[in-house]
């Protein structure tokens, strides 16, 4: 593990896209989701990891609805979470 934290990749159906990244707010300890189809870079979600979960959802929610929206075109994508270091 570096300084920059850990990154953890998830391929997921169009379908299960919103359900995840809620999923993953919930654990907490997030620094920046990212949605990614082929490669290229759909979405950048940064979450401020001093922010509770209802101020992240109310946050992140408009977000979410855009996600949505691009997922529902799209068959797979990948997900792709930004996790800091964890304290020694």
């Amino acid at each position: 593990m570096s300084d920059k934290g850990t990154t953890e990749e998830f391929e997921v159906t169009a379908n299960n896209v919103v359900r995840k990244i809620m999923d993953l707010i919930r654990e907490g300890n997030i620094r920046r989701i990212t949605l990614k189809r082929g490669g290229k870079k759909l979405i950048e979600i940064p979450l401020n990891a001093g922010l509770t979960i209802g101020a992240v959802t109310a946050l992140v929610a408009p977000l979410l609805l855009g996600v949505g929206a691009v997922a529902a075109v799209l068959t797979k994508v990948t997900i792709v979470v930004e996790r800091p270091p964890k304290p020694e």
